[in-house]
């Protein structure tokens, strides 16, 4: 109790008893907020303003600076670049592909042939330039380096000669537009560019016809977005935040350091360039009488292996070159950005001098649960299966019996890091009925159905030509022995 708590109790006892209580109930409160060190607000806390809005209200004023940014960075920064890329190679490779099931037999291999025919060549991409394949690619770069992607169907008519009636436009989301928010006629809302209805789903986008920074396309910008349904729309984009309808480049969170290690790297390399201009300096300890003398003694150019006697009176001294050495920095910095793309340090920066087996198979396999994660959650849902069941309602207009069609999804197979090791692995998983054989292809990444018709097909030549290979498990064992018939009526062998 201080001295002007002790005049106030004096003078009002009440009042002072109200001043005491207060403080107490103030010293519980900081006691209370102490429990999170986090929540404290105090010197170090000081200009941090943490605010409690939405996801899309943070991003809303951000998006088109945060593309812009990434986009820059992808195309001068190389870290930028290859982390972009290691999300695309291992995402998706050389594609995600269907393996269809129809009604019948004759209807699954009616619709395999339709789909190698469309999306196996340039014909599904509204563009002419990539197949189905190429486009999976390119829509999981897009949404690693601006945040977001969109895949327009566009309907075509029997005239335009192609095999099935409908391509794919891939959209950067520049198209949508952000500014458009509000309350529709029918009770919905729009949020930055998206349509929702009365119970919040999508029921359209608000497009731009071009591109708003394309100033080649030789129309005049119209600023008035169109609306567009949903059911011709996917929209591709990592949420992070429940409610977000929007998505944001998957580096924003290393920006900064990225584009400050950047400016660092370029200062210091213009540093080492500046010192390395002055190879020696010439002092004259007595000056010359004459001026113009003088200024011509800085003319001297050096050259290797010279050998120069120096008259009385001068002295030659060589300048220190400033060391290129950055204690580490630029190594935790890089280790920073690989965490905040998703990828492992080693694969954005092709430094792998500190990796052992044991390292480099732990971070890869950590590495793949983000590659999983991405293809089931992200491109597998909601780009393959729309696109596959876009493909059978195309199909069905062809007269393709492709009603109730499915396909299951084979993503490229993982390289083995010790294949001496994980095919027995495999081997056994398969023999003790923990994973199919079927399950085991898929991984590889090939098409069960086809890979053991072409089995069936080599088996037939071999026997056709009488020859015996020992990879052939009907006629030599594992041990590298014949095998032996269990019975002379065609039994087990």
């Amino acid at each position: 109790m201080n001295w002007i708590d002790r005049v106030i109790e004096f003078i009002s006892p009440q009042a002072g008893f109200a001043r005491y209580r207060a403080r107490l109930a103030q010293r519980a409160l900081s006691d209370f907020e102490r429990k999170y060190e986090g929540a404290s607000v105090g010197r170090r806390t000081d200009g941090w303003f943490a605010n409690s809005t939405s996801a899309n209200t943070e991003n809303a004023p951000a998006l088109s600076r945060l593309r812009n940014r990434s986009r820059d960075l992808v195309r001068n920064n190389p870290y930028a670049a290859r982390a972009v890329q290691a999300i695309q190679t291992n995402t998706i490779g050389t594609g995600i592909i269907p393996q269809p099931s129809g009604r019948s037999t004759r209807a699954t291999k009616d619709l395999t042939s339709a789909w190698e025919r469309w999306a196996e060549t340039t014909e599904c991409d509204a563009d002419g330039v990539l197949d189905f394949y190429g486009i999976q690619g390119l829509v999981m770069r897009t949404i690693a380096e601006s945040g977001e992607c969109l895949v327009r169907r566009r309907w075509r008519r029997s005239s335009d000669g192609l095999s099935i009636p409908v391509q794919l436009q891939v959209l950067e989301p520049d198209y949508i537009d952000t500014t458009k928010s509000g309350t529709t006629d029918t009770g919905g809302y729009i949020i930055q560019g998206i349509e929702f209805d009365s119970i919040g789903r999508r029921v359209a986008y608000w497009l731009f016809q071009d591109h708003p920074g394309d100033g080649f396309s030789g129309r005049s910008f119209s600023a008035e977005p169109k609306r567009v349904d949903s059911s011709e729309i996917l929209h591709l984009f990592r949420q992070d935040r429940a409610g977000q309808v929007r998505g944001i480049p998957w580096g924003a969170s290393v920006i900064i350091k990225l584009r400050d290690l950047d400016e660092l790297e370029d200062a210091q390399l213009t540093k080492q360039k500046t010192a390395a201009c002055f190879a020696a300096f010439v002092h004259d300890i007595e000056a010359p009488q004459d001026p113009t003398k003088a200024a011509k003694n800085f003319t001297k150019v050096l050259k290797p292996g010279a050998i120069e006697m120096l008259p009385p009176g001068k002295q030659i001294t060589f300048p220190s070159v400033p060391s290129a050495s950055d204690d580490g920095h630029s190594s935790r910095v890089l280790h920073a950005v690989a965490m905040g793309f998703g990828v492992t340090y080693e694969l954005m920066t092709g430094d792998f001098g500190n990796v052992n087996f044991s390292s480099g198979r732990m971070g890869w396999i950590e590495f793949h649960r983000n590659v999983e994660q991405w293809r089931w959650q992200l491109i597998i849902p909601r780009l393959c299966v729309p696109v596959w069941q876009w493909f059978c309602d195309a199909a069905y207009l062809q007269g393709y019996q492709s009603q109730d069609a499915t396909a299951s999804w084979t993503p490229p197979r993982r390289e083995m890091i010790d294949p001496t090791r994980e095919i027995p692995a495999i081997r056994d998983a398969i023999r003790s009925g923990v994973k199919t054989l079927s399950e085991a292809i898929r991984e590889q990444g090939n098409d069960p159905e086809r890979q053991l018709h072409e089995w069936k097909r080599d088996a037939e030549l071999l026997d056709k030509l009488g020859l015996t290979l020992d990879s052939d498990p009907r006629k030599v064992s594992q041990a590298g022995g014949a095998q032996k018939n269990e019975s002379n009526d065609g039994g087990k062998v």
